[in-house]
């Protein structure tokens, strides 16, 4: 029998070990070259890998272990030949009334309590009650089906590990301001319908937002750099970093070079990584890096939050949503197109002063950005 192992794909320099989440083939199935084997997920990324060559699949680790880059997974004997249709036709079925079979655990109703005669009203006194101390709730025996455990994804240890070592190493402050939307929003309904037919995409906001950080940072440099040791690293080019919330977690793709791109520029490469997002694509060179991160919890609808650092950067900008709220203009008050802005930095590098210079920088930007944008 000609058989060839399936093994682990290395998919990053320091990356050693990942999750097996996903079989997309069965045992015994055949697969053909460039058929999707199986989803290794690492603490960085998801990864795709498929066959090389042709046979019948014999899986040698389930679904859900940790396997070792290089490890053999599974075996491909290349030397077996395709099952007839009908004998395919009957596993299939088989296995479709197997995986439809479910045994119900917890089920059964309780008995219902017997509920004592009431006591007669005069003569006998009600006894006394009587407090009884409760387990703590970890100590306790639940129901079945009442609570579910399961290890957390390497993605998700990786961003707990993250955001902890981000808290208790940065000395993180967050000074806030709000920005008139209504300019912007201008723009976009005035130029969007050319926009898009010219360029192919649509114009958003965060392109607005990466411009506008750009010109921020180059006003307000001390943000651009980011403490090693007892060094300060300046950092002179703009790596914008753009948080984006997956199934899987969340992840920040850079967008490079951001001093050098149009809107349309930004609009497009945030395209593509929606879509590599969507598609589970997002690859390790599109992580790395970056010098300041840009963070919307506004397209869930956070109305203010305090975004927490991406280390080792010492600046985040927390987006929010917009809302129409009366604010004083000129003496009058009117209904604007309003956000909150939040700057998250890392005290030990950035002062206040240059923190909220920075945010300003940004809000005027925002508020007037005929004179930045259209160039």
């Amino acid at each position: 029998m000609m058989s060839v192992a399936v093994i682990v794909p290395a998919v990053g320099e320091s990356i050693t070990s990942g999750v097996l989440s996903a079989w997309h083939k069965k045992e015994g199935d055949h697969v053909v070259m460039g058929d999707l084997l199986f989803t290794l997920d690492t603490d960085k990324v998801s990864s795709e890998v498929t066959a090389l060559e042709a046979g019948v699949l014999k899986i040698k680790v389930a679904e859900g272990a940790e396997v070792p880059i290089g490890s053999t997974v599974a075996e491909i004997d290349t030397a077996a030949a395709p099952k007839k249709a009908e004998d395919q036709r009957l596993k299939a079925e088989v296995a479709e009334q197997k995986t439809e079979t479910k045994v119900e655990i917890g089920k059964h109703e309780a008995p219902t309590p017997k509920t004592d005669a009431p006591l007669p009203k005069i003569g006998i006194p009600a006894p006394k009650a009587t407090s009884i101390p409760s387990d703590p709730p970890s100590s306790r025996s639940l129901p079945e089906g009442r609570v579910t455990r399961r290890k957390l994804t390497p993605l998700r240890r990786k961003i707990a590990l993250q955001l902890v070592n981000a808290q208790q190493t940065a000395a993180i402050l967050t000074t806030f301001n709000e920005v008139d939307m209504s300019a912007i929003m201008g723009i976009r309904k005035e130029v969007q319908e050319g926009f898009q037919a010219k360029y192919g995409v649509k114009l958003g906001f965060m392109s607005f937002f990466v411009k506008a950080v750009v010109e921020a940072l180059k006003a307000i440099p001390q943000i651009n750099a980011q403490l090693e040791g007892d060094e300060l690293i300046e950092n002179h080019y703009y790596d914008i970093g753009v948080a984006v919330g997956t199934e899987k977690g969340l992840m920040v793709p850079v967008l490079r070079d951001c001093e050098r791109h149009s809107l349309a520029g930004i609009e497009k490469e945030l395209l593509g990584f929606a879509v590599k997002a969507r598609e589970g694509k997002i690859g390790l060179s599109d992580l790395r890096g970056g010098c300041f991160t840009i963070s919307n919890g506004g397209v869930y609808g956070s109305l203010l939050s305090t975004p927490i650092l991406n280390p080792p950067q010492s600046g985040i900008l927390g987006m929010h949503k917009i809302q129409e709220r009366p604010v004083a203009i000129d003496g009058k008050v009117v209904i604007r197109p309003m956000m909150y802005l939040a700057l998250s930095y890392d005290h030990r590098v950035v002062d206040g002063k240059e923190a909220v210079t920075f945010l300003i920088k940004v809000k005027e930007a925002l508020e007037n950005p005929v004179r930045l944008f259209l160039d």
